[in-house]
């Protein structure tokens, strides 16, 4: 057998392994939407987003009726509404495929819409099947799609190739919202789908100044900010080199395509290229003729086949890797799933046989009457908040970005440690980029989206493995005495571990200093916050979701820095 024989199978078990894992880069904001209190997703809150619950569960309706006639396995049959009242007792059920019992799209008291078992769920169990064809997505960092092109940059395509992948998801959204339904393969109207869409988002992105200042947190403001100006700086290049793309796609309706990409989508290192059997069929053909006609012995004839085979399977699998494509996947009902930080009882990914996405079982199953959630990644409450809506309390994931160390007051940290700072500290702890950046949000290339600006380069501690291990490294340093400084050579990277116990204490308590005077700086204290959620979650009324959002976000925030002091 030849070496070519033998990777073979090695390659198409890589291939065979079942279905490519797709990571929620971004989800869902719940419509219509409230406080969330849940033993399987402890949400803090969310808020309606189109203003009308009945005309949502209406459309709603539309598109589980538009998802069974599509083509979606464990499509919805119908939607049925019982109110009470209107808002604060809302009871949509909807009935699954035979084939596919077992789930619900359900939205109960004070509940957003969501995905929950009528039966207990076995693991590994397929709940829902949505064909590619349905999908909206872009790769990245280059999308090429000749309708948006033509329609919208017929003389520069390249404007949207090069858009950021929100941006060409956004220009999607619209033309199928606007301008022509029907999918690019010609057989399927998505109206139904874009109709069942949120029409309005409250994200912090809308929110007054004032509300937003109650968050008591700079870091999210500093990326509320950087998401405006990205946002306004992509549409602004697109509509001032194409009169097509400005004319047919006004900013608001722009801004409504990014929060919903933004929010919805999901995105895996894959091209998303599914089970293609012509080429595979074609070498069983010429294989069968090249040793019926004797051109060749049977090992010739399969190494031609095996490189055909595997330079398919690289195609699909490796070379996405290697040149670091990115997928975003905006999936209709899949996206009715709701987010867990840990212990998701569902996953996303895409089948490559069947050619479209799915949601299975995770874990140990799904109890029936419980939520089927999945994790949108490992999102901090920065970016939960940001751009799908909502908190999650205790949240695994979250962090807390303190001001860079320039910024600390030396003074209050040497009496906390009883040290001082030597001369020549700061200035060496500056030269190695440990004291942060003077300057504010930057809008470049460079930057992130958002999702936690930090652009001066904060310190940053988060709750699953504390401070940053580079800040103890330079409080080390910092408070260092004059022996400790000259044993290590005066070289920063000299601190990266424990010079000795007395220095080692030394720094731990100006860390933790510099941690207590954060939390004194706040307006208000963990247990004023407290008692505010409970004045305001008992009132029927005349509290807004956003003040109340605020107050909850900060009280996490507030607690997080708590529990790190206790750890210093």
């Amino acid at each position: 057998m030849t070496p070519t024989l033998l990777i073979l199978p090695t390659i198409i078990s890589l291939a065979t392994h079942g279905a490519a894992a797709f990571t929620p880069s971004s989800r869902i904001l719940r419509v219509p939407s409230a406080v969330r209190p849940s033993s399987a997703s402890p949400l803090l809150a969310v808020k309606t987003s189109d203003g009308s619950t009945t005309s949502r569960l209406k459309r709603i309706k539309s598109f589980t009726e538009w998802a069974k006639e599509s083509g979606i396995k464990s499509s919805l049959f119908t939607c049925i509404s019982g109110t009470s009242d209107v808002v604060a007792h809302i009871k949509c059920k909807c009935v699954f495929l035979p084939s596919y019992a077992g789930i619900e799209l359900s939205s109960t008291d004070k509940s957003g819409l969501g995905l929950y078992a009528t039966q207990p769920l076995s693991p590994n169990a397929i709940l829902i099947q949505v064909p590619t064809k349905l999908t909206l997505s872009v790769e990245s960092p280059k999308d090429y799609n000749k309708v948006m092109e033509q329609t919208f940059f017929p003389s520069n395509p390249k404007l949207y190739r090069n858009a950021s992948w929100w941006a060409c998801l956004s220009i999607q959204l619209n033309y199928y919202d606007k301008i022509n339904p029907t999918s690019q393969q010609g057989t399927t109207s998505l109206q139904p789908w874009m109709d069942s869409l949120p029409r309005v988002y409250d994200t912090p992105l809308h929110w007054e100044p004032s509300t937003l200042h109650d968050l008591h947190y700079p870091p999210i403001l500093e990326a509320i900010s950087l998401q405006k100006s990205k946002w306004k700086h992509q549409y602004d290049t697109l509509a001032s080199q194409s009169p097509e793309f400005a004319t047919q796609i006004p900013y608001p309706d722009f801004v409504w395509g990014c929060e919903t990409a933004r929010s919805r989508a999901f995105s895996g290192a894959y091209s998303g290229s599914a089970f293609n059997p012509i080429p595979y069929a074609t070498v069983a053909v010429l294989v069968a003729t090249y040793l019926a006609l004797g051109m060749g012995t049977v090992e010739q004839a399969a190494n031609g086949a095996a490189l055909v085979v595997c330079g398919t399977i690289l195609k699909d699998f490796v070379l996405p890797k290697l040149l670091k494509v990115q997928k975003y996947v905006i999936c209709p009902l899949i996206d009715m799933a709701n987010h867990v930080g840990v212990d998701a009882g569902g996953n996303v990914a895409f089948e490559y046989f069947s050619d479209g996405f799915s949601l299975s079982v995770l874990g140990s199953g799904v109890d029936m009457g419980s939520e089927v959630c999945i994790q949108y990644g490992p999102r901090n409450n920065d970016q939960l908040l940001q751009y799908y809506g909502f908190v999650e309390k205790d949240n695994v994931h979250d962090i807390y970005i303190l001001p860079p160390i320039r910024q600390w007051d030396i003074g209050a940290l040497e009496v906390a440690c009883g040290r001082k700072v030597g001369p020549g500290r700061l200035e060496k702890l500056d030269r190695a980029g440990l004291l942060g950046r003077e300057s504010n949000i930057q809008l470049s290339d460079s930057s992130s989206d958002g999702d936690a600006a930090n652009e001066i380069g904060g310190v940053v501690l988060t709750r699953a493995t504390g401070i940053d291990p580079a800040v103890i490294q330079a409080m080390r340093a910092l408070v260092s005495s004059d022996e400790e400084w000259e044993n290590a050579g005066e070289a920063i990277g000299n601190f990266a571990t424990q010079v000795s116990p007395e220095n080692e204490r030394a720094a731990r308590l100006a860390i933790k200093r510099a941690m207590e005077l954060e939390l004194e700086s706040k307006p208000t204290t963990v247990e004023e916050d407290e008692n505010l959620l409970q004045i305001m979650n008992a009132k029927s009324g005349g509290v807004e979701m956003e003040e109340l959002l605020a107050v909850m976000f900060r009280l996490e925030k507030k607690k997080l820095l708590k529990e790190a002091i206790r750890k210093m």
